[in-house]
C-alpha cells in the first residue's frame, strides 16, 4: 500500500500541480521528504523550490504559477501570518492560485505553546480572508486532495489543505 504523501503526491502530479515550494515542518515530513527524492532524481516532471520563510515561498510559487506552472506551498500554520500580506495584497487581488498545505499545529490543544493561539483561530482566519479549506483525512487523501484542487480550478484563487497529523 501506498503511504498518504505517496497517494497525495500522485493526485497533486494527476492534476499538474507538479511544482513545489516551502518551509519544513514535522507534520508534513513525509510528502517533503518524498517531493525531496522525486526531485533530486532529476525528475523533470516535478520541480522542488525551498524557501526560507512562508511569504518568500509564496512569492514563489505565483511566479510559478505566472509562469504557467501549477504549485503547491506547504507550510506550518504559523507561516500563515507570515503569508497574509502576499495573499491579501497579490494572490487574492489578482486571482493567482496556489495550493496551500497547512500543518495545523495546535489543532489538538496538546502542542508547543507557541501553537496555541494560532491553532485554535486557524479556520477563522482563513474564513477572514475567504480562503476556502479542508481539513485532510488520510483515509480519503484522493477525494480531499482532489476537492480542494476544485475549488481552485473553480475560483482561480489559492485554497488550503490542513493537515492535522503527520503525513
Amino acid at each position: 500500500m501506498n503511504s498518504v504523501a505517496e497517494r497525495m503526491l500522485a493526485v497533486l502530479k494527476d492534476r499538474g500541480y507538479t511544482n513545489f515550494t516551502g518551509v519544513p515542518c514535522s507534520l508534513l515530513k513525509g510528502i517533503f521528504r518524498l517531493i525531496e527524492e522525486v526531485s533530486e532524481k532529476s525528475d523533470e516532471s516535478l520541480v522542488y523550490v525551498p524557501a526560507v520563510r512562508e511569504d518568500s515561498a509564496l512569492g514563489v510559487a505565483s511566479g510559478m504559477y505566472l509562469g504557467g506552472k501549477k504549485s503547491v506551498v506547504l507550510m506550518q500554520n504559523s507561516g500563515l501570518g507570515y503569508s497574509l500580506n502576499v495573499l491579501t495584497s497579490f494572490n487574492l487581488i489578482y486571482n493567482i492560485p496556489v495550493l496551500l498545505l497547512i500543518s495545523w499545529r495546535g489543532a489538538y490543544g496538546n502542542d508547543a505553546v507557541e501553537h496555541d493561539i494560532i491553532g485554535a483561530k486557524l479556520t477563522n482566519l482563513l474564513d477572514s480572508v475567504e480562503i476556502p479549506y479542508q481539513e485532510f483525512d488520510c483515509n480519503r487523501t484522493e477525494e480531499i486532495v482532489l476537492q480542494s484542487l476544485e475549488s481552485i480550478e473553480k475560483t482561480s484563487r489559492p485554497a488550503a489543505l490542513l493537515i492535522k497529523d503527520q503525513i
